[in-house]
């Protein structure tokens, strides 16, 4: 419904129950629940929130991200079963977005239990799950990047997947890529491809 919110802090809240923000735009001010990452980010400049509009039977709210993708791994971690609105911003409290898809694409569970609240059995469906939907795109020709360095092609592939998964055009992809490998050393891992990436596709 939401798809983003412009506009002026009018408060801030951070208590047992969460970390909100109250964001006035047009003379309305919206509730959103946000990361604590994010909370120590917003200051009273005008700043725009990439939402979530949850709705339960008992209530509506918002939840909110300063980053595009982390909005977009939020709705994938809760789409798996087990992991509402509160876990997800856990996990993306505790973790990068890139950091998060790299043990995802890893099989590394272990890392994902660091998380409050995450025990064993959750990690693993966490990535038994996202990795499946992240991981289930595949383009019938890969994206050419344009790079004079030497790639591990698997790192490469799974980073334009996850990528094309987030809903990232190809032409950006493609962009995004080069740009982020010509900085980066030779065989990158996919997860330091998509930090790279992600960097440059939300300037």
């Amino acid at each position: 419904m939401y798809d983003y919110i412009k506009g002026v802090p009018a408060g801030k809240i951070s208590n047992s129950k969460g970390c909100f923000v109250t964001l006035e735009a047009f003379s309305i001010g919206y509730l959103i629940e946000i990361t604590s990452r994010d909370y120590r980010e917003i200051s009273n400049d005008e700043v725009k929130v990439y939402t979530v509009l949850i709705h339960r039977e008992d209530k509506m709210s918002l939840c909110g991200f300063l980053k595009k993708e982390d909005r977009d791994i939020f709705n994938i971690l809760t789409s798996v079963s087990g992991v509402g609105s509160k876990m997800a911003l856990t996990l993306l409290d505790e973790f990068e977005s890139s950091e998060l898809i790299g043990f995802v694409i890893e099989g590394n569970y272990k890392e994902i239990t660091r998380a409050k609240g995450v025990g064993p059995k959750l990690a693993q469906k966490i990535i038994l799950e996202l990795k499946d939907k992240l991981m289930s795109y595949k383009e019938t020709e890969p994206i050419a990047i344009q790079t004079s360095k030497v790639q591990d092609s698997q790192a490469v592939e799974d980073a334009q997947t996850v990528l094309i998964s987030l809903g990232y055009e190809r032409d950006e992809i493609k962009s995004a890529m080069s740009k982020a490998m010509a900085s980066l050393s030779d065989n990158s891992s996919a997860e330091e491809i998509l930090k790279q990436s992600l960097m440059i596709l939300s300037l």
